[in-house]
C-alpha cells in the first residue's frame, strides 16, 4: 500500500454521518436505492438502540449526488432526483459511495475524476458498488488495492486497471479506508456492514430483518453460488445435472461418475461443463457441498459428523478441512459464531487475503 495512504489520518465519525451516493446517467437504480434504504431505515432504529432521546438528530444524513441537481435517468429509465450536483460539495463526507451502471462514461470524465481525486483524503470511508469500481480506479484511487466487483466485469477491471488487485470472488472487499462490492444487490450486504460498524450488531440485525435481507454473511462469502451457476447450463446433455448434483451431494460425484451420468467421456465432460458454469466439476461439488454444510450448521443442532455424511464429505476431519479451506473457520466454530439467531455480518474474502471489517473479530 502507498506509504502516503498509512500516514494519512482519516476524518473522525461526525454523530450525524453524511452519506453521500454517487450516480449519472445510465447508472444502476438498486445501488443507489439499496444502500439508500439501509441506511434510512437504521435511523428508524438508531434512536432506541442507541440511547439517542430523540429522532431529531439521526444517525444518517443520506443525499444522492450526480452531475447536476435534478432529475438523472438511470439505466433501467427510472429518473431519480439528485438532490445537489457533485460540484456543490465541498466539505467533508462521511461516506462517499459511488454507483455501479453504464460506468464507462463516467470513467472518462475528467471533472469527475478530478473531484473524486480532491474529496478522497476528506471522507471516512470512501465505497463503490459494482462497476462503480471502475470509476474510483480511473481517479487512481484502487492503486495497489485489492477490490470487488460485479463477476462479470472483474476481467475487464483487471485488464484495464493492472495497478489494481481484483478479487473475482468477493461479494465485497475493504482496503484501508476504501470498501468495494459485488454486483447490484451486494451494495446493500456492504451498507449493513457499514452500519454495523457505526452503530451495532442490534441496529443492523433489526434493518436486516426490516428489509427482509441476510445480515449473517460468513466470512468467506463467494458471489459464486452452486445454485445460480446451476441455471447457467440451460440446454444440452448437462442441463439437469447441476440441479441433480444439488439433490444428490451425498453420492459418488467424481468426474467419471458425472460423465457417465451425463452420457460424455470425463474428458469432455470437464471440459464443457467448466466452460459452461465458470467452475470445474469437482469445484462445484466441493462448493455445494460446503454451501449445505454451512446451512445445516445455521439451520440445525445436528452433529458435525452427521452433517459431514448428509453432505457427502464421508467424514467430519475432511469436512473440517474443506471447510476452512472455504469459509477460513472450522465448523465448530462457525456454529459458535452463525447460530441459527442473530450474527455478525463479515466481509468476503473468497480464498484471498482477509479484509477486516471494524466491529468483527478475526477467526
Amino acid at each position: 500500500m502507498n506509504e502516503h495512504r498509512t500516514r494519512r489520518s482519516r476524518p473522525a465519525a461526525p454523530t450525524v454521518r453524511h452519506v453521500a451516493i454517487l450516480t449519472y446517467p445510465g447508472g444502476q437504480t438498486l445501488d443507489v436505492t439499496g444502500p439508500f434504504e439501509v441506511f434510512a431505515t437504521a435511523n428508524r432504529f438508531a434512536p432506541a438502540t442507541t440511547g439517542r432521546e430523540t429522532a431529531a438528530a439521526p444517525a444518517y444524513s443520506i443525499e444522492v449526488l450526480a452531475p447536476q441537481a435534478g432529475p438523472v435517468a438511470m439505466h433501467s429509465g427510472l429518473e431519480l432526483v439528485a438532490a445537489r450536483g457533485y460540484g456543490a460539495v465541498r466539505g467533508p463526507l462521511d461516506t462517499l459511495i459511488v454507483a455501479g451502471g453504464d460506468a464507462r462514461r463516467a470513467a472518462q470524465d475528467a471533472r469527475l475524476l478530478r473531484w473524486l481525486t480532491r474529496l478522497e483524503p476528506r471522507v471516512r470511508r470512501l465505497a463503490s458498488v459494482c462497476t462503480g469500481a471502475f470509476i474510483l480506479a480511473a481517479a487512481g484511487i484502487l492503486d495497489g488495492r485489492t477490490v470487488a466487483t460485479h463477476w462479470a466485469s472483474t476481467a475487464a477491471l483487471a485488464r484495464r486497471y493492472p495497478r489494481v488487485c481484483v478479487d473475482a470472488d468477493a461479494l465485497f472487499v475493504r482496503d484501508g479506508h476504501v470498501y468495494t462490492s459485488a454486483g447490484v444487490t451486494a451494495g446493500m450486504d456492504l451498507a449493513l456492514a457499514l452500519v454495523e460498524d457505526d452503530l451495532g450488531r442490534g441496529v443492523a440485525l433489526n434493518v436486516a430483518r426490516q428489509l427482509v435481507l441476510f445480515l449473517k454473511r460468513p466470512g468467506g462469502q463467494s458471489q459464486f453460488s452452486t445454485h445460480l451457476a446451476a441455471q447457467m447450463i440451460d440446454q444440452g446433455p448437462l442441463r439437469d445435472l447441476p440441479e441433480w448434483i444439488l439433490a444428490n451431494l451425498e453420492a459418488d460425484l467424481s468426474v467419471e461418475a458425472l460423465a457417465s451420468h451425463a452420457g460424455m467421456s470425463p474428458r469432455n465432460f470437464a471440459r464443457v461443463f467448466t466452460q459452461r458454469t465458470g467452475v470445474t466439476p469437482a469445484k462445484f461439488v466441493e462448493r455445494a457441498r460446503v454451501e449445505r454444510a454451512r446451512h445445516r450448521l445455521e439451520d440445525s443442532e445436528l452433529p458435525v459428523d452427521v452433517i459431514a455424511a448428509d453432505c457427502g464429505f464421508g467424514s467430519a476431519e475432511r469436512m473440517r478441512r474443506t471447510f476452512h479451506r472455504h469459509l477460513q473457520v472450522v465448523p465448530n466454530d462457525y456454529r459458535k459464531r452463525f447460530p441459527a439467531g442473530p450474527a455478525r455480518l463479515m466481509p468476503a474474502t473468497g480464498n484471498r487475503r482477509a479484509r477486516h471489517v471494524p466491529g468483527t473479530r478475526r477467526g
